[in-house]
């Protein structure tokens, strides 16, 4: 069995969390632990010369600032090594090494760029620094490319190339194919690494299903303190140097390694918590980019079945290559489901013509003024209709839903029989079982040139225009705002940052303009999207 070395990344993998903010004096208590507990390599940040110098941060735009960090302490024996994402440090940045308190550098690169980052491999081995070439997003290689990746490596001869699982994709079976392949063809001189995420649960447990190979090579297990790392974590170092504590016979002194869990890093995790969850499971098991995830889920209208459904319409390389247009592209297509509305919207033009409609939305002024909006429904007949949600106290006619989690919210008090109103739903938000009692062609009513191309309020304001309603009043419809709660429940709830408020605000002002050209438009209760109130 070839030499087997931990490398500690929590300084590098662990800054995604934190912006690498973890302090002067958390940098120097971790980097000093990690090299008393006897852990071989230790990554002590990024090299970006897009970032200015800070004392207090793990990325530094040149070597020579990992000299003014860490260069007055006891390496212990351990390697110290950084990581360039290529691209984004010039080598006119990096000193010899001889002038460098750094003895390596780790390059991570994407599939399409190994040609260009192997090449600056080769010089920063020429500069005298142990080089890793990390393979990130092991999973979008296919054989034939692994082995060109490898040929260029057998050229290069860099100190060790790294299986790198970026989205945590990797089962036992797929991760000792990449194994085998690489370790049947690499130089026998080359290490071989492994850096893992935990999408699936999987990091550990990868971690010792790799280390029971027996090669003759050098092999590298990364991992991280408590598992602190990118998306849903990485491997513990705690746990990866207990296990080769007890089968390996090496003599890592864990202890140290859980002292700093409790001084360094505790306090990180209780203020941004990392590791599995279902968003990372999500994209782990349709073998994408995180982002696709995030994009879906940030339009807060569908369910997590449907997010699923269009991540599965993800194709080829650009399942891990995010691109916002393709998949607003999916989305889009995924919530036209285009049907024959013609019978539905002639009843509905039946029994909208001539008459004024009150449209109840679920702000907090709704709450605040329910007796005022219920004494309003008394005092003249007017057909009540909310969006996306039942009001309490008052009464609707129809629900209008056209948002899926909305309506996944309400699905247990829509299925009751006794309920006094209807549904109009768009053709994109699917009922359990049966059907709605109206459905509207979702595409008719989107807003193609809108950001928010499919807002509500705006898509059944263009129904009401559509079948004829001659006034509409709307309460509940308090515009946004960043600082404040913006919907009368909690699970309604999302984050709207000023700048996204302010966007939307405006948008609705546009609509409410060009609309009341052709309906009367009054607001009953307070919205910023008046510019005068009521």
């Amino acid at each position: 069995m070839g030499d087997i070395k931990l490398l500690d990344c929590t300084l590098r993998d662990g800054g995604y969390i934190n912006d690498w903010e973890f302090g002067h004096d958390n940098l120097v208590s971790i980097f000093e632990r990690i090299t008393a507990a006897n852990v071989e390599i230790i990554e002590v940040g990024f090299l970006d010369d897009r970032r200015i110098f800070d004392i207090n941060r793990s990325i530094m735009p040149d070597t020579m600032s990992v000299e003014k960090i860490y260069g007055e302490l006891d390496r212990n024996q351990a390697m110290v090594v950084g990581m360039i994402d290529y691209g984004t440090c010039d080598i006119k940045n990096i000193q010899p090494c001889r002038d460098s308190f750094l003895d390596g550098i780790r390059v991570i690169f994407k599939k399409h760029l190994r040609r260009e980052a192997m090449a600056f491999c080769a010089q920063l081995k020429e500069l005298g620094y142990k080089v890793f070439s990390q393979l990130v997003s092991i999973t979008s290689y296919n054989d034939d490319e692994l082995l060109d990746l490898i040929g260029l490596a057998n050229e290069i001869q860099p100190y060790a190339v790294s299986m790198v699982d970026t989205y945590g994709l990797l089962h036992q079976d797929s991760l000792l194919h990449y194994f085998t392949i690489l370790n049947e063809n690499l130089h026998p001189g080359i290490g071989l690494g492994y850096h893992s995420h935990n999408n699936f649960q999987l990091a550990y447990a990868n971690c010792i299903a790799m280390l029971a190979n027996s090669v003759d090579r050098t092999v590298i297990v990364d991992a991280t303190i408590y598992g602190m790392g990118k998306s849903a974590g990485n491997a513990p170092i705690e746990l990866v140097a207990m296990h080769l504590n007890e089968h390996y016979g090496k003599q890592y002194q864990v202890s140290q390694i859980l002292e700093a869990i409790d001084a360094n890093i505790m306090n990180i995790y209780r203020m941004s918590p990392w590791g599995y969850n279902m968003f990372y499971y999500v994209a782990a098991s349709n073998d994408c980019h995180p982002s696709y995830v995030s994009y879906l889920m940030d339009k807060r209208t569908l369910s997590v079945k449907s997010v699923n459904e269009i991540l599965q319409k993800l194709q080829g390389e650009k399942k891990l290559l995010y691109n916002a247009d393709y998949i607003e592209e999916l989305y889009m297509e995924y919530q036209k489901r285009d049907v024959d509305d013609t019978a539905d919207m002639e009843r509905l033009t039946d029994i909208f013509r001539g008459k004024e409609v009150l449209v109840l939305g679920p702000g907090p002024n709704l709450k605040k003024e329910t007796e005022r909006v219920r004494h309003f429904c008394e005092e003249k007949e007017r057909i009540i209709l909310s969006i996306n949600f039942i009001p309490e106290g008052i009464i609707p006619d129809y629900v209008f839903l056209s948002n899926s989690k909305r309506y996944v919210q309400l699905a247990t008090v829509l299925s009751r029989p006794e309920n006094p109103f209807q549904v109009i739903a768009t053709s994109n938000v699917t009922k359990a079982n049966g059907s709605f009692e109206y459905t509207l062609k979702y595409s008719e009513l989107l807003d193609f040139k809108a950001d928010i191309a499919d807002n509500s309020i705006a898509m059944l304001l263009k129904v009401l225009v559509t079948t004829g309603a001659e006034k509409v009043w709307l309460a509940g419809f308090d515009g946004y705002e960043g600082n404040r709660k913006n919907y009368i429940r909690a699970n309604m709830e999302y984050e709207f940052d000023s700048e996204k408020a302010k966007c939307h605000n405006q948008y609705m002002k546009k609509v409410l303009r060009k609309l009341r050209e052709k309906i009367e438009i009054c607001f009953l209760t307070d919205s910023l999207y008046e510019d005068t109130g009521r």
